[in-house]
């Protein structure tokens, strides 16, 4: 597999961005609305395979080895194997580089997107990897900071293929339930698609999903009946709801 390079993407994402909602209405009503649906922190093949039956565009195999949800390397080949084509698995690492992150993944072959959690995001050109960095959301600040990344990436002639929005808990990179501050997001114009995470639910992701816009949405504990196990019928409710609120901006 070819290593991490330095190159200049900003023609292809700038046409890229045309076609990725990235939050805001101005957005939506441009175009049809298709949102996105990745469930993470799966840990075993059944539910793997679940999640892509039930519609999931993308599952979540976090390699944090402090997580509740970390999965072994031993299982990883038997999840990537139950799903079908065109379910993207996402690998999920905190405070890592890219070049160690690419490094892990690399034996399993099929994974070719990394979304990275932590303190200080890279800013590094990730191909031929798409690289997601996280940002912990809780007051207008984190969003100026998160525009900031984006603007020096830019600058060095790339940018990440998304940004994943989380709410704000000290000492945690992801996975705690709890909600971000979904007005203050709808309110965030980005340049790259938006992935909203925290706290979301059957019960709440419609309203999240009407509010914020994202371009995809990320949930974990949300669907579960204990960390790292997926509830079956907690998936099926949170991507119909989700889907249902996406077929409505698009209406």
């Amino acid at each position: 597999m070819p290593e991490i390079i330095r190159r200049p993407r900003v023609a292809v994402q700038a046409a890229a961005a045309r076609l990725w909602p990235a939050g805001g209405s101005d957005t939506v009503q441009a175009m049809g609305y298709h949102l996105r649906v990745k469930i993470c922190g799966v840990t075993r093949p059944a539910d793997a395979e679940l999640a892509a039956r039930l519609g999931a565009d993308a599952i979540g195999l976090n390699f944090y080895s402090r997580s509740l949800r970390c999965v072994g390397a031993a299982a990883v080949p038997a999840i990537l194997g139950a799903l079908p084509p065109y379910v993207e698995p996402v690998a999920l690492f905190v405070n890592e580089r890219l070049q160690t992150m690419a490094a892990r993944v690399r034996e399993f072959g099929p994974i070719r997107t990394l979304q990275w959690h932590g303190d200080e995001p890279e800013m590094a050109d990730a191909s031929p990897f798409r690289f997601i960095p996280a940002f912990h959301v809780r007051e207008l600040e984190q969003l100026a900071a998160v525009s900031r990344y984006l603007d020096a990436c830019a600058g060095l002639g790339y940018r990440p293929a998304a940004v994943l929005l989380d709410a704000q808990v000290p000492g945690q990179y992801g996975g705690t339930g709890v909600t971000a501050p979904w007005r203050l997001l709808a309110e965030f114009r980005c340049p790259v698609p938006v992935i909203l995470a925290g706290g979301l639910t059957p019960e709440n992701v419609a309203e999240a999903v009407r509010v914020v816009r994202p371009y995809a949405v990320d949930v974990a504990s949300g669907v579960e009946y204990q960390p790292g196990e997926k509830d079956p019928e907690k998936m099926r409710r949170f991507i119909e709801n989700a889907r249902e609120a996406g077929a409505k901006l698009s209406g």
